[in-house]
């Protein structure tokens, strides 16, 4: 797994919008007095929560079984799983993409850390349904925590067709079994911004047609294939098991790094 991380936006966008919309209230009148008080009440416990969470974007791949015959499933399943979690979590919103390919998928989520890991949990019990198991061998990508904004207006998933991906190998100018697995997650990172890009300047909230259009945006399938068979990746039930497991940290090394500076000093 890579981690990154950047300032959240989010509370100074909300700040803001408490501005904006105070000043428009003022300049309107004393005849909106009471709508104004209602809606700006709404608006700094809105901002309350919205401080307290903290964006976090989460990359993740999988294969997807020989024997799947509707790659829609996949997004069927993301879909209830996004409903049951805005009902879950009703001041967060989990935005991103979902990419299957013929033969992986590629999942952005962007979202608070608790709708993170509830999707890394469903991931896992999801490897563990030996009987009708819609993914298989996932992979920790990327983890960035507090990114400056979000790539993704709304969370969509679209189906790759084979036409799609097929020679893109070449398309990526290099050799993906010779690079090292910090280049490859790099060469998705750089595609999946170029694509973020993309949307904001075409304002579409989709991503669905500006891929379909731009072709050269797909983050290649021999990139993930290859990041798929990658050791250093870890799997959902390894990084739950870390984020679950406790800190083990040595007092005695504090107090010997304390007693230096205080010597140096």
């Amino acid at each position: 797994m890579v981690t990154g991380g950047a300032r959240s936006g989010d509370s100074m966008a909300a700040s803001q919008k408490l501005g904006s919309f105070s000043m428009k209230s003022w300049e309107s009148g004393g005849s909106e007095v009471e709508d104004r008080d209602t809606a700006t009440v709404f608006e700094a416990v809105h901002r309350t929560v919205r401080e307290k969470i903290v964006l976090q974007r989460l990359i993740v791949i999988a294969r997807i079984p020989h024997d799947l015959a509707d790659r829609t499933e996949l997004g069927a399943h993301y879909e209830r799983l996004n409903f049951q979690l805005s009902k879950q979590y009703i001041w967060d919103q989990m935005t991103g993409l979902l990419l299957i390919y013929p033969s992986c998928v590629l999942h952005i989520i962007e979202s608070s850390r608790e709708i993170l890991l509830s999707v890394l949990k469903d991931l896992k019990d999801m490897q563990l349904q030996t009987d009708c198991s819609l993914l298989e061998d996932a992979k920790v990508v990327f983890m960035a925590h507090d990114p400056q904004s979000r790539l993704f207006q709304q969370w969509s998933y679209k189906v790759l067709g084979a036409d799609q991906v097929s020679g893109d190998q070449g398309a990526t100018g290099f050799e993906e079994e010779e690079e090292s697995t910090e280049t490859l997650v790099c060469s998705v990172l750089s595609a999946l911004q170029s694509l973020g890009q993309h949307l904001e300047l075409s304002k579409k909230a989709v991503p669905g047609s500006v891929l379909d259009e731009t072709p050269e945006l797909i983050v290649s399938q021999e990139v993930l294939e290859n990041l798929l068979a990658r050791d250093e990746l870890q799997s959902p039930q390894l990084f739950l098991q870390m984020y679950d497991s406790p800190l083990n940290i040595s007092m005695d090394f504090g107090q010997v790094i304390r007693s230096r500076c205080l010597t140096t000093v």
